[in-house]
């Protein structure tokens, strides 16, 4: 399930890219099928033992380019182990609302950005995450679960304030949300509620055949109840002037 409009963050041949926790690699390896240079980024060792596993597949497989790269990296988002401006594009998917110093992973974020280089931030859309936490403490109190709720206009606040120029944005996801409402009205890990069951069902059919009327659905839907915000940014290529 792809979040992020590579039409807004184009990538390829040539382009070092960095998914900033990217979990299951979801994004990865997309970047990866596109012949961009990968680095899978998380804290979570058994995520990246998946990734790398994957990647290793994809390779044999023949799934991407003979000249792309892809690694993975075990660190913390506060304090990556890369040289400022290393990558070209940066894909940060659903991970700002799980850190309590956001705004420090702002900077780094930046920080490992090249001037006039891209990101794609991603956050759990207002409207559709305030109805998960007014229908289940669960969802926002397990461990490692989301701290926060953003605003549009908050998150975009707070990546002007680190440096970068804000773009484009746009909602995904819309037919998601109902499952997440559902889930949390019936218990998060209750997967074997019925309701919950069927309608997951409904959506690993949708992600597999991607038919016009589910398509054309979603796609009007997104602006109100899209589960996912996505917010495209650019580091301003002046930020090279002031470090020289």
């Amino acid at each position: 399930m792809i979040t992020v409009d590579f039409t807004l963050l184009p990538v390829g041949p040539g382009d070092r890219v960095l998914d900033l926790g990217c979990g299951g690699g979801r994004h990865a390896f997309e970047v990866y099928r596109r012949g961009a240079d990968i680095v899978a980024f998380d804290q979570n060792e058994n995520d990246l033992a998946a990734v790398a596993d994957m990647f290793a597949a994809m390779r044999a497989e023949g799934e991407a380019p003979a000249d792309a790269t892809a690694e993975t990296v075990k660190g913390d988002a506060l304090a990556m182990p890369f040289d400022d401006g290393a990558f070209d594009r940066v894909i940060a998917a659903e991970i700002f609302e799980h850190i309590p110093h956001d705004t420090a992973a702002m900077a780094e974020l930046y920080r490992v950005l090249r001037p006039g280089g891209i990101a794609a931030v991603t956050v759990p859309s207002w409207l559709p995450e305030r109805l998960c936490w007014a229908l289940s403490e669960e969802y926002h109190t397990n461990e490692g679960g989301h701290i926060r709720i953003y605003t549009r206009a908050e998150l975009e606040a707070k990546l002007k304030a680190a440096g970068f120029a804000v773009g484009p944005h746009h909602h995904a996801h819309a037919l998601h949300s109902p499952y997440w409402w559902i889930k949390c009205a019936v218990g998060p890990s209750n997967d074997d509620h019925p309701l919950a069951a069927a309608y997951h069902r409904l959506l690993v059919w949708d992600m597999m055949r991607a038919p016009a009327l589910t398509r054309t659905a979603e796609r009007l839907l997104n602006p109100a109840i899209g589960k996912s915000v996505v917010v495209y940014v650019r580091k301003p290529l002046a930020d090279a002037g002031r470090r020289g």
